[in-house]
Order: C-alpha cells, then structure tokens, then sequence
C-alpha cells in the first residue's frame, strides 16, 4: 500500500506531511557520539548524532526520547516506521507543523 505523502510547502525534504497532525521524517542516525543532537543534513535527510550504543534497540530508544522532548510532544506521538536496524530511519511524529522548528538546524 502506497501512502499518502505530501511535502509541507516551505518545508526542507526530510518532513513530508502524512495528514492534519502527522509528518513523516527521513532522517540519517550516527549512534555512539559524545551528544545527542541535530548535526545538519545527510543529502536530503536530517542527520541526528545519538549518544547510545547500536545495541539493543538502544539508540532507537534515545531517539524517540530526543524526537519527543525537542517537539514537546510525547514518547507515544514519535513512532519508527522504518530502518530499526539501519543508520537510515523514517519516523512519523505526531505534532503540529511549528513544532518541527524546534529541529531546525542552527548555524555553527
């Protein structure tokens, strides 16, 4: 089943909207560095340095935990759709459009 994605006008390519209150995030995942942040971009993905181990679904969890306090939304409201076991994941969040600002990347 092919779902239904349209990119949010003004948006970068890694969010595309799903429906009112739910985006879809292409992101590249580096587990294993010193702190958990936004780092920039990884081609058209958003690139997210994690500060776990890729053991055990670990870094999986502190990035649902990241994603969920930077857009003040719940662990629930963050959910992995694809790539559990790789660097490139998709996740959907559940927020409105100006909480995705909290991820903007912010120049060095």
């Amino acid at each position: 089943m092919k779902e239904n994605l349209n990119t949010p006008a003004g948006n970068a390519p890694w969010v595309q909207r799903k429906d009112a209150q739910t985006f879809v995030l292409s992101l590249h995942v580096q587990p294993g560095a010193k702190r958990t942040a936004v780092v920039g971009l990884y081609g058209e993905k958003l690139k997210i340095a994690l500060a776990a181990p890729p053991v055990d679904g670990k870094a999986n969890q502190v990035l649902v935990q990241f994603l969920a306090k930077s857009l003040g939304i719940a662990k629930s409201g963050v959910t992995l759709i694809a790539g559990e076991t790789s660097r490139e994941k998709r996740v959907a969040v559940r927020c409105g459009e100006n909480a995705l600002a909290a991820l903007a990347i912010k120049p060095k």
